[in-house]
């Protein structure tokens, strides 16, 4: 057995910043590059759904290997067969047994939660895994400005008790949309369900707003929040030059109507090539 491959320490890349230990923003040029090909305003269907698979088939591995329960296992290998003591191979893997949900915040959030799913399916052991649906919209006054978060309906599959709870929505701007999701699994979604105390609640964003987090931290400040890129475009050009977080109150990513600067423009909209 060779010792080398037992406990090891995943080496996360990612940003320094000042908006708490919870926050993770990637530093990864090669998601960034193909990032920047999905907010490119000539990128339609079907391009922009492979792009997204990209982007989410690398980013869900990023944060199991940092977040997931591991444990040693030994692998018999082909070799075995004439090589019966030296065909096999000893090393750390992802514990097979943990539960995990992942949470389609429709409509944005619906393709990268299957994305998701269906990656985990072949990590874990996929009675361990399910995937739950509540539909969300924005609830906005007469001069499109966001004033909260509507839920439609939600399709729950049971309690999350111990569960790893994963919500992959592509952006992250107000917040109020993950947060209202956040209230009713910390709650009971009405009273019709015993939901239980998850092991873990983690976000996996591609652009996320300092505004964004800041409510976070409010309200659910044991939420884990990994994201490509930190987008506060429309912040004072000295505020710009400054470290991620240093001027955290007069940093600025959302525009009046609430969409991200620089951002990619409505996810949403863009996924579903519907702009209602």
């Amino acid at each position: 057995m060779d010792k080398h491959y037992l406990g090891q320490r995943y080496q996360l890349s990612e940003l320094e910043h000042r908006y708490g230990k919870n926050i993770h923003i990637l530093s990864n040029p090669v998601l960034f590059s193909y990032l920047a090909t999905l907010c490119s305003p000539e990128t339609k269907q079907p391009s922009i759904n492979a792009l997204m698979k990209i982007l989410y088939d690398q980013l869900i591995p990023i944060v199991v290997n940092q977040e997931f329960a591991k444990k040693p296992g030994r692998t018999v290998t082909r070799m075995a067969k004439i090589h019966p003591q030296e065909g096999a191979f000893t090393s750390d893997l992802i514990d097979r047994e943990q539960q995990v949900v992942c949470v389609n915040l429709a409509r944005a959030g619906t393709y990268p939660s299957h994305i998701c799913y269906e990656s985990l399916n072949y990590l874990l052991n996929p009675d361990q895994i399910r995937q739950d649906h509540i539909l969300m919209s924005r609830v906005t006054d007469e001069s499109n400005k966001v004033l909260g978060t509507a839920a439609g309906g939600y399709k729950i599959g049971g309690p999350v008790d111990n569960a790893i709870v994963l919500f992959p929505d592509p952006m992250g701007a107000t917040g109020s949309t993950i947060i209202k999701a956040l209230n009713e699994y910390k709650g009971s979604f009405g009273g019709s369900l015993k939901m239980g105390k998850a092991k873990k609640y983690i976000a996996l964003h591609l652009i996320v707003t300092p505004e964004y987090l800041k409510n976070i931290q409010k309200h659910h400040s044991d939420l884990i929040v990994y994201a490509l890129r930190l987008d506060r475009g429309l912040s004072r050009p000295d505020v710009l030059q400054s470290a991620l977080g240093e001027f955290w109150d007069e940093e600025k990513g959302l525009n009046q109507e609430q969409y991200i600067v620089p951002g990619g423009g409505g996810f949403g909209e863009i996924l579903n090539n519907a702009y209602v």
